[in-house]
């Protein structure tokens, strides 16, 4: 077994890249390191990082679709002319990798004459929002037909699940998924330094290529370094909040409640 080393700082505390590939289109991989930590830092950071990195980062996705052609009863129906049901045909347009910089949502279309593929270059798109991978199937048209799709495409973070209240217009909703880092993983090798132990935070991110790996870090790191900002400033007493003041209900004595609770149970 070869062991694998790494060139690292000893004084001054520095992030490296120390692998990067392209697997395909929609699947890049970066492997970072920081160092040098004191015991305990390195975890800490990593776990910080790594739920930043699945779930703060905004990706973006098509979440609505609305057909032109006819009228069609329900998501599991069937159109003459096209091989998929229309719900096939959601959970492709699902699967439609974009990057863009728009705020909130804009607008695109589908309008395509068969028979034929229809893949994810034939979508008109604005000039903010950009396909990653071109070749992604959209459906199959057997027949000499129309079809004409507009799409809604956000920018958003998190999970957008679709409710009986998104149905509007006869457009359907899609289950849009923005998270554009599939995976993250972080792991700690620890060195001696002297007479101190010292810590390595490797850590190891795949994204959809939408964006990429040092993308995805240096944007998990702002958002990080976002919500704790206020705590660099001091502490303003008699703050009154009159714009958009809002009174949260808490448990009373939840502490005390607990802590009773312990001091039973050791007693009895």
């Amino acid at each position: 077994m070869v062991r694998e080393k790494v060139t690292v700082s000893t004084r001054t505390l520095q992030w490296k890249c120390v692998e990067s590939r392209i697997d395909s289109k929609r699947l890049y991989y970066g492997r970072f390191i920081l160092s040098p930590l004191m015991k305990g830092q390195a975890d800490t950071i990593g776990i910080a990082m790594r739920r930043a990195l699945l779930g703060e980062i905004e990706g973006t996705c098509i979440t609505r679709v609305k057909f032109e052609s006819e009228k069609i009863p329900h998501e599991y129906s069937t159109v003459g002319g096209i091989q998929e049901s229309l719900h096939e045909i959601l959970m492709n347009l699902k699967e439609i990798v974009l990057r863009s910089n728009i705020y909130g949502t804009c607008h695109a279309s589908i309008c395509v004459k068969g028979p034929g593929h229809v893949t994810a270059q034939d979508i008109i798109l604005p000039p903010c929002v950009e396909i990653v991978d071109n070749t992604q199937h959209i459906a199959n048209l057997t027949e000499p037909i129309d079809l004409c799709i507009e799409l809604q495409i956000e920018k958003n973070r998190g999970y957008l699940i679709k409710t009986p209240q998104n149905f509007q217009d006869g457009s359907y909703p899609i289950d849009a998924v923005f998270l554009p880092v599939r995976n993250a993983n972080h792991s700690i090798h620890s060195y001696g330094n002297g007479n101190e132990k010292q810590e390595i935070l490797f850590l190891e991110i795949w994204t959809n290529g939408s964006l990429t790996p040092k993308e995805a870090l240096h944007e998990a790191s702002r958002n990080l370094i976002d919500l704790f900002i206020p705590f660099f400033h001091m502490e303003e007493e008699n703050v009154h909040f009159e714009a958009n003041q809002h009174k949260v209900p808490l448990s009373p004595f939840l502490f005390d409640d607990k802590l009773a609770k312990l001091k039973k149970n050791k007693y009895k």
